[in-house]
């Protein structure tokens, strides 16, 4: 087997060798391994969350923490670790990792039992914690924006749940990813959903419009900081259905998530958003985004 061009070399020799956190212990990420019977690995049950870091501090904890203890409520997973554990295994990777400005990412499966689909009980979580420099988009992508396409939203109905299970997402990023996009913005039936791995902002007449708060999206750490930016910057905001047309139809096009803060949408399907460049609400959130960041490197 082992002269199988397959596995002829070594699978873990291209992994970093940065320091990472699994079922408490501290050991180089190449060497962590878990059971193949763990059932994030069987059935991608499990949750997880990527909190950014900047100027080495983690940004939105809080409201990370909380959408995990309502992802783990979910799958009836008990958190295994108070906000403040969590916090200092994140802070131990992020010291270790040096880089100011990281990605924290955190992972809890139900953990490791005989393959059966129904969920076993009083089985320990498996829990995994590492962190990745951050990438974000490029000064070119700032000022000028960036091309994406649409497509149906085919994957489950508990899109609300940061679940593990991200084939859906995977498959619907690809399709942009084969046309030289950035993201696919997605739709059930007429309506806006989200986008493979953001949330998707639409900007007509000077207010920001997006997706309600529900089972077919997952909301964004950024969802509230948004709404925040816009109050702070007097621009309207409103959640509520979005169709379709309106999205063709947008002044602006945003999207948000923890790598590309707010990102400018200016090219959809190949037609221009807008006037095709990045606009006034755009620049403004951005602006109010950089002072959050700011602030909260400070406390």
């Amino acid at each position: 087997m082992t002269d199988h061009p397959l596995f002829s070399s070594d699978p873990t020799a291209a992994l970093p060798d940065s320091l990472c956190f699994l079922n408490g212990d501290y050991s180089a990420l190449k060497d962590a391994k878990v059971s193949v019977l763990d059932r994030g690995f069987i059935f991608g049950d499990g949750v997880y969350e990527v909190v950014p870091v900047y100027q080495s501090q983690p940004f939105r904890f809080a409201q990370h923490m909380g959408r995990l203890d309502r992802s783990l409520a979910e799958l009836r997973i008990g958190n295994p670790f108070s906000h403040a554990d969590w916090r200092d295994v994140a802070m131990k990777l992020v010291n270790a990792h040096g880089a100011p400005d990281q990605l924290v990412y955190i992972q809890v499966t139900r953990g490791v039992a005989p393959r059966d689909h129904v969920m076993p009980i009083d089985i320990s979580p498996t829990v995994f914690v590492m962190t990745s420099p951050m990438k974000p988009p490029t000064a070119e992508q700032r000022q000028k924006g960036v091309a994406c396409v649409t497509a149906q939203d085919f994957r489950w109905e508990k899109a609300h749940i940061k679940s593990v299970s991200l084939l859906g997402s995977v498959l619907a990023r690809q399709i942009s990813a084969d046309q030289g996009a950035v993201e696919t913005v997605m739709f059930r039936g007429e309506a806006l959903s989200e986008a493979a791995a953001s949330n998707v902002w639409v900007v007509k007449d000077a207010k920001v419009i997006g997706p309600p708060r529900d089972n077919l999206v997952l909301e964004g750490i950024r969802y509230g900081l948004i709404e925040e930016l816009c109050q702070q910057a007097g621009i309207p905001f409103e959640l509520r259905r979005v169709m379709r047309q309106e999205v063709l139809a947008a002044d602006e096009l945003l999207l948000s998530s923890a790598t590309k803060e707010v990102l400018p949408v200016t090219l959809l399907d190949g037609q221009p958003v807008g006037n095709g460049l990045p606009g006034p609400v755009y620049n403004a959130l951005f602006a109010g985004y950089q002072r959050a960041k700011m602030e909260e490197s400070l406390k």
